[in-house]
């Protein structure tokens, strides 16, 4: 086990040409918070995956300051070198996106594959199958930079709607493929050398939205975002180690604001907003300290974010793809 603390650059400082060998390895990327048990189900399933002694370089795993022991997740580890598994301590919970980004700078395959710590893979194939998705031709006509494969429900293996990455569910419900305008985030495939022109995740998102923000700068950098429903993860949606109901809302309410404000026109921040105030209202019940604390930090962000609007390629092809622009 390693002890790290890593500072959360908005760059990509690493070196991206990569011996041909590594073509098509993945690294996988997993961040924890007290939830030992889900996690050993996912280094099981990750352990019964085709051909994974030529297709894994490693299971990067941040323990993001957990309360509880992972005693059995290191024996687990210990016992099964096959998995080039590595549990790395952090003594303070930096969120989704620091988390990320410490095992982004540190992750050494061209793929990196990030996956929540209550999913499991559902077929032995699934990471051969990943391991040549950027080379299918429509994805690489598309330049396509992150893929996001098809969620389910573990209990009942109905497709998570919220986890499927278009707001048009029951139009694009059946299609086996098709570019989109963000990607999500527990189950996800990413190109590592994209991640030199548009930097890592937002360093001041603790939870929420950070899927959103990198998205837009990974199509201003020219590159699509897909998904593809060959391959099914299968999340738990564990409640362990997640926010109370408000706080999570609260969080996604200013972050999604500071997206918009950040890459969107205008008038795509006031939507945006406004919606989510309503949003919070509808479904916090009550807590109505928080809204105010949220309202607040929302009203600064014209006077503290600086703007990145996209260019009118990226919204010619959010529009193409049927985004939902205003909240």
């Amino acid at each position: 086990m390693k002890n790290i603390r890593e500072a959360h650059l908005g760059v990509w400082p690493f070196r991206v040409n990569l011996p041909p060998a590594m073509a098509d390895k993945i690294s996988i990327l997993i961040i924890t918070y007290n939830r030992p048990a889900d996690l050993l189900d996912l280094l099981k399933s990750i352990d019964t995956q085709t051909n994974k002694e030529s297709i894994l370089e490693e299971v990067l795993i941040l323990d993001n300051a957990s309360t509880v022991s992972y005693g059995e997740v290191t024996t687990y580890i210990d016992t099964h070198p096959e998995l080039k598994a590595k549990l790395i301590l952090s003594d303070t919970n930096s969120g989704v996106a620091g988390g990320r980004n410490t095992l982004m700078g540190i992750a050494k395959a061209p793929l990196m594959l990030v996956l929540d710590d209550d999913t499991v893979f559902t077929k032995p194939t699934d990471l051969q199958k990943l391991s040549g998705i950027f080379d299918e031709p429509f994805f690489k006509e598309a330049n396509t930079g992150v893929i996001t494969t098809r969620v389910i429900y573990y209990d009942n293996n109905e497709v998570q709607v919220t986890a499927f990455p278009h707001k048009k569910y029951d139009q694009y419900k059946d299609n086996p493929r098709f570019l989109t305008s963000y990607f999500i985030g527990c189950a996800h495939l990413m190109k590592r050398e994209m991640l030199a022109k548009t930097g890592l995740y937002p360093s001041d998102f603790h939870y929420g939205m950070e899927e959103y923000d990198l998205g837009y700068r990974i199509l201003n950098a020219g590159y699509t975002i897909g998904y593809d429903n060959g391959i099914t993860i299968a999340h738990k949606e564990s409640p362990l180690g997640r926010q109370a109901n408000y706080k999570k809302l609260q969080m996604q309410w200013v972050n999604k604001s500071k997206v918009a404000w950040r890459y969107l026109p205008f008038q795509y921040f006031v939507t945006t907003a406004l919606s989510w105030a309503i949003q919070y209202l509808r479904m916090a019940k009550g807590h109505i300290g928080a809204f105010f604390t949220a309202l607040l930090q929302v009203l600064k962000i014209p006077f503290t974010e600086k703007r990145n609007t996209v260019s009118k390629s990226t919204l010619e092809y959010l529009r193409k793809v049927e985004a939902r622009l205003k909240y």
